[in-house]
């Protein structure tokens, strides 16, 4: 009868301490994955959001974003499944930058109702980028002809074994724009008047966390444990939500497995992990990072 009657009372009167979920969205962010190298995509962060938004007491849930970007899909995925959650559970996100929300990392962020950074968190990147290779002249080199049959004429654009095509830039431009459009509309829609009127915004360039929020792109400074204390309370409980374990204790990555990528050969399996490794590390170091 004392616990029914506790919970009657307002919280602030019941000595409780506040839950907050926290959710850590971290890495480059593709559709596939490997139990070598996990990506961040809307099968592996699904599982942890439901998790997070579940928290009936918690007022609000934390994101903890580090991500360079990658496949725009993906990145609206998440985004969109937050928002959905955050609605459908009446909660509030609180979005906090580690190195970099950049780019997909970024359209992540704008989930958040508010957005903190460090000062050197690099923020931004709203644009699209897509890049190659060319190799006509190494065949003619090496004295290899290349030969390709298509049903469609368009059926081998941006082959990167033929010459470029102008009409090939061109279209691929028009769907980089189709994209980019997107990106700045969820932006817009997201931070409203915060953002400041400034020609470069949505020109793909990035910034420090002290000059995104000069320019709206972040509501403030601070880090993730000391700012919600303050919000919440020094005795705020902040509950990290976890991946799930297997039979041996490992965390199981959170990518889809078929009987395809089980039956795979393991060589197969360690360089398909080294190539998105690779794509990954491309992704950090055009930041710097």
């Amino acid at each position: 009868m004392k616990a029914f009657l506790k919970k009657l009372l307002p919280r602030k009167f019941r000595g409780e301490t506040t839950v907050i979920p926290v959710v850590r969205l971290n890495g480059a962010i593709f559709a596939g994955g490997s139990q070598f190298r996990p990506a961040l995509n809307l099968a592996s962060v699904a599982p942890l959001l439901e998790r997070a938004f579940s928290v009936k007491e918690a007022p609000a849930v934390a994101l903890s974003i580090n991500s360079p970007g990658g496949s725009p899909v993906q990145a609206r995925l998440i985004y969109q499944r937050i928002r959905d959650l955050a609605e459908e559970k009446n909660k509030r996100v609180i979005v906090f930058v580690e190195d970099a929300a950049a780019s997909g990392g970024y359209m992540i962020a704008v989930a958040g109702d508010e957005i903190f950074a460090d000062p050197s968190s690099i923020v931004g990147s709203i644009g699209v980028v897509s890049g190659g290779f060319g190799f006509p002249e190494l065949l003619k080199k090496i004295g290899v002809e290349r030969r390709v049959y298509t049903a469609g004429e368009n059926k081998a654009i941006l082959d990167p074994f033929q010459p470029e095509r102008e009409s090939d830039i061109d279209y691929l431009k028009s769907l980089q724009l189709e994209i980019h459009q997107t990106f700045i509309d969820m932006v817009k829609a997201r931070r409203g008047t915060k953002l400041a009127d400034d020609p470069t915004l949505f020109s793909g360039l990035f910034w420090t966390g002290t000059k995104g929020r000069e320019l709206g792109l972040v509501d403030g400074i601070g880090d993730l444990s000391g700012t919600l204390k303050r919000r919440f309370g020094a005795k705020a409980e902040l509950r990290l939500i976890q991946p799930a374990r297997g039979l041996f204790g490992r965390r199981v990555p959170g990518v889809s497995a078929s009987l395809g990528d089980a039956a795979r050969p393991l060589a197969a399996s360690l360089a398909s992990g080294l190539a998105e490794a690779a794509e990954e590390r491309a992704l950090w170091s055009r930041y710097g990072l």
